[in-house]
């Protein structure tokens, strides 16, 4: 019986991804674990393996395919003694409801409808196609733009994949001339666009009509923008935030980074070990504090609060289109140097978007430091199902009292965002207390 190869479902927020490069053709004999495609999520490329041994029978979506469903078939794979007269047999996978989804469609009052019905629909309306009866595969931008410009995107031939109709399809079309029907909404929508002021809850036409058509480029959200976005908008949304800032010491930690970092061993070439920075130490301390203070290492769930056992520390890493936050696991129990080699493992593989799934999910906390861009302070929004976020800006020379007396120190703002479902104000004071402890008292990091 054929095998399906689906795309699979590579973090719990993805609901799409990008077929980025088939390392196999139909036709191919493939084995357990061999490797077939490299899928882009929102957040990192990923390698799918195979689940089966046989041949490639037939490949549903060409490299390059950006949008494919999570669970839709992409290809199949024919065991021994099949060819393709199995595939063609297959009914497709949109086709197949679950039995409850049947019963559902039972109930309803409306008349049933043919199986094309369902599935041809939809797709209409996606592309932008009402009148051409024929399926259209177009890109948002695409469709915007046809639309604005009078041009029947059914009438368009795609240069995407899977002809697909993108941008510059469009604009080559208009170039040339072309008009047609959907000119006669274009006043209508120009109208809808100028009645809106209100600056919230714009629509997108609404917003481009502010803008002259030549003072910007619009740049389609891909799918890591879109995830940022959801998530953080749900995040400030549902999290009651309650913020406490602290102002750390950091003389005694950098006279002691600057000891540790000339102690470092060196290979023959002369290249130390390991190379301690001050947002290795601030994770370190943020992990003992968790530990010392362990009524704050919680995460929040309608079912009862989560108690964590270690401190696993998500570290903000800025990448092109977004940031990734990979995690530090038992982060409590490791030296600085293991910190900083596996910081530095861990941010190259994001920014090469090659991290697992298991290495940015979940945590117990985070850090986001910006002091390296000259940010004096700021407030971050915590990530669930996180329950806090450490906000770490510039260590800046200031005026201190000592002694009795002014004088000159390298001083830290941070700032601690916490979920005030889980962790309140007093809670999170004394979790700042700990933090400013082993900061200003470094050598308590090495015990």
């Amino acid at each position: 019986m054929p095998i399906d190869i689906l795309m699979p479902a590579l973090s719990p927020t993805m609901e799409e991804g990008n077929l980025v490069k088939w390392l196999v053709k139909e036709g191919d004999s493939v084995a357990s674990g061999d490797v077939l495609a490299e899928i882009e999520t929102d957040k990192a490329t990923m390698e799918v393996e195979s689940i089966d041994e046989g041949v490639i029978g037939k490949i549903f979506v060409e490299a390059g395919t950006e949008g494919v469903k999570v669970n839709a078939r992409i290809a199949v794979i024919l065991e021994e003694g099949e060819d393709e007269s199995a595939i063609s047999s297959e009914a497709p996978e949109a086709k197949a409801p679950a039995e409850a989804e049947k019963e559902k469609e039972k109930e309803k009052p409306a008349p049933a409808k043919s199986e094309a019905a369902p599935a041809s629909a939809p797709a209409q309306s996606k592309s932008g196609s009402e009148s051409s009866g024929r399926r259209v595969f177009s890109s948002p931008l695409a469709r915007r733009l046809a639309k604005e410009g009078g041009i029947d995107i059914a009438a368009i031939k795609g240069s995407g994949p899977r002809n697909r109709v993108i941008k510059r399809d469009v604009e080559e079309a208009i170039a040339n001339g072309g008009t047609t029907a959907a000119a006669q909404t274009e006043p209508a929508a120009k109208t809808a666009a100028a009645s809106s002021s209100a600056p919230s809850g714009m629509s997108d036409d609404a917003i481009l009509k502010l803008y002259a058509d030549d003072s910007y480029e619009l740049v389609p959200h891909d799918g890591m923008r879109k995830t940022i976005a959801a998530r953080l908008t749900e995040a400030k949304q549902t999290i009651p935030h309650f913020y406490l800032t602290i102002d750390c010491d950091l003389d005694a930690l950098l006279a002691m980074r600057s000891q540790l970092n000339a102690a470092a061993p060196k290979d023959a070439d002369g290249k130390p070990a390991y190379k301690i920075s001050v947002n290795d130490m601030v994770i370190k301390a943020h992990a003992l504090s968790l530990r010392a203070v362990p009524e704050a290492n919680v995460s929040w769930s309608a079912g009862g609060m989560l108690k964590h056992k270690h401190s696993d520390i998500g570290v903000a890493v800025s990448i092109p289109g977004g940031l990734i936050t990979p995690i530090i696991t038992r982060a409590e129990e490791k030296t600085l140097s293991t910190i900083s080699s596996e910081m530095k493992d861990l941010a190259k593989r994001a920014r090469d978007r090659k991290l697992q799934p298991q290495e940015y999910q979940g945590g117990t906390s985070a850090v986001s430091n910006l002091g390296m861009f000259g940010v004096k302070d700021f407030a971050a929004i915590v990530n669930p199902p996180h329950g806090s976020i450490l906000a770490v800006g510039a260590g800046t020379q200031r005026a201190v009292i000592k002694d009795g007396a002014v004088a000159a120190a390298t001083i830290m703002s941070v700032t601690l965002s916490t979920d005030h479902r889980a962790v309140d104000g007093a809670l999170g004071a004394e979790l700042m207390q700990a933090f400013k402890g082993f900061i200003e008292n470094p050598m308590s990091m090495l015990v």
